[in-house]
């Protein structure tokens, strides 16, 4: 399960983007809270509307970012987002200390967060592979996302009690001075350890990752996928946050939310670091489990059983996830996994500028329990476009059994043995 962190480069990796990622859920949680009760009142759509700006740029971007990604040292482009992020966040706190703080300036300080964004989600989602060998790709993502999801426990709980003590700005301090950790490993990096990689040369090749995922029908569904669950499904800012105002929940009540959601996924993502590859059937599963467990949750008569649900919610959101994200990084020609990743990340991020504004509209004017079940309509859609193609394609064939083989010369190879017992998939 933990076999990546036996890599120095990765270890120092984890341990620094585990404490950048606490302090960036603790910004999360205070970013919503402000938006929605000191910006607002009670205002689930302006919630909506700064998460589509935050997260728009990563799919306008994307052909950009993509090739940059591709072309420059991913370590370079990451000391600079990451030194980005810790301006905007000092700078949001202080704002907001002082007072100054305005609905328009926390829309333009999202949009610019979202700018730096762009450049830093694929460059660091493709950067896992210049850490350790092919063969340990799959888990290096999976101990990732542990890592994420890890965060995701303490932060907003954490968030959530000093809110209620000492206000929401110093959580943007806070988050700046997170971000030293990632940038001091970047640092300290074996730099000759990294592993090589094909590095593109000339803006020629800018949509050559449009093309190769256009030839791989099994990368489209898993975007699709991807794509309507993070745009309708993954809104839990707005889903957290009106909940616990319906439940008469305060800030803490928010991030305990926020916190409960994270054991599951947390689960949900050292599962995953336990599979050898990443499977496509597996993401499907998870995609049928997030289903029932949102709707589910959508009928919870108390804050606790509403709470309690989120822990299943949380561990299909997280399979589902480092499924789609192993099986592209597992998969793709290592020359174009930067631009390849670029689009997954546009895709699961850019889906929020679409789905967001809708979801907090249909909180705001038909209520929270409403608006998520607008995420379960959505994930029954994708499992069944996911599910047609997998009989379409003839992966379900009772007689053989499908198995990846992954070489530098070609990204996709598919060999037929006649099983002996279940594959498992």
């Amino acid at each position: 399960m933990f076999r990546s962190l036996g890599v120095f480069n990765y270890r120092i990796w984890f341990i620094g983007a585990l404490v950048s990622n606490i302090g960036a859920w603790m910004q999360s949680t205070a970013q919503s809270w402000v938006v929605l009760t000191q910006l607002t009142d009670g205002d689930a759509g302006a919630v909506g509307l700064t998460m589509a700006l935050q997260f728009g740029p990563p799919l306008l971007l994307v052909g950009v970012t993509g090739w940059a990604t591709d072309r420059f040292d991913r370590r370079h482009i990451l000391l600079v987002t990451q030194s980005a992020f810790l301006v905007l966040a000092a700078t949001i706190g202080s704002l907001i200390l002082a007072g100054l703080m305005t609905l328009p300036l926390m829309y333009a300080f999202a949009l610019g967060l979202g700018l730096v964004a762009a450049f830093d989600n694929p460059a660091r989602q493709a950067f896992v592979s210049d850490l350790v060998t092919r063969e340990n790709t799959s888990n290096a993502v999976a101990l990732n996302s542990a890592s994420f999801n890890g965060a995701r426990m303490i932060g907003p709980a954490v968030a959530g009690v000093f809110i209620v003590l000492v206000g929401t700005g110093w959580m943007f301090l806070v988050n700046a001075l997170t971000f030293l950790a990632t940038i001091g490993a970047l640092l300290a990096m074996r730099r000759s350890e990294l592993t090589p990689r094909a590095v593109t040369h000339g803006r020629s090749r800018l949509a050559d990752g449009f093309r190769y995922v256009a030839q791989r029908p099994d990368l489209i569904v898993v975007f699709i996928v991807v794509f309507l669950v993070g745009a309708f499904g993954m809104n839990f800012p707005i889903y957290a946050s009106t909940m616990a105002l319906e439940f008469g929940a305060g800030a803490d009540g928010f991030g305990l939310l926020n916190s409960v959601l994270a054991i599951g996924s947390l689960t949900g993502a050292l599962l995953a670091a336990r599979r050898d590859r990443a499977r496509v059937r597996v993401m499907i599963a998870g995609v049928l489990g997030f289903a029932v467990a949102s709707a589910v949750s959508s009928v919870m008569p108390t804050y606790a059983l509403y709470a309690l649900t989120l822990v299943f919610t949380g561990f299909t959101v997280v399979t589902i996830l480092s499924t789609a994200n192993g099986y592209v990084q597992a998969t793709t020609d290592a020359h174009l996994r930067g631009r390849v990743l670029a689009i997954y990340v546009a895709i699961l991020l850019g889906g929020t500028p679409v789905g967001a504004p809708i979801v907090g509209w249909v909180a705001d004017e038909l209520g929270p329990r409403v608006a998520i079940q607008l995420g379960t309509l959505a994930a029954l859609i994708a499992a069944g476009i996911a599910i047609t193609w997998l009989v379409w394609s003839g992966r379900l064939h009772r007689g053989t059994r499908l198995r990846l083989r992954l070489d530098e010369t070609r990204p996709l190879s598919i060999v037929t043995q006649p099983i002996t017992q279940s594959p498992g998939r």
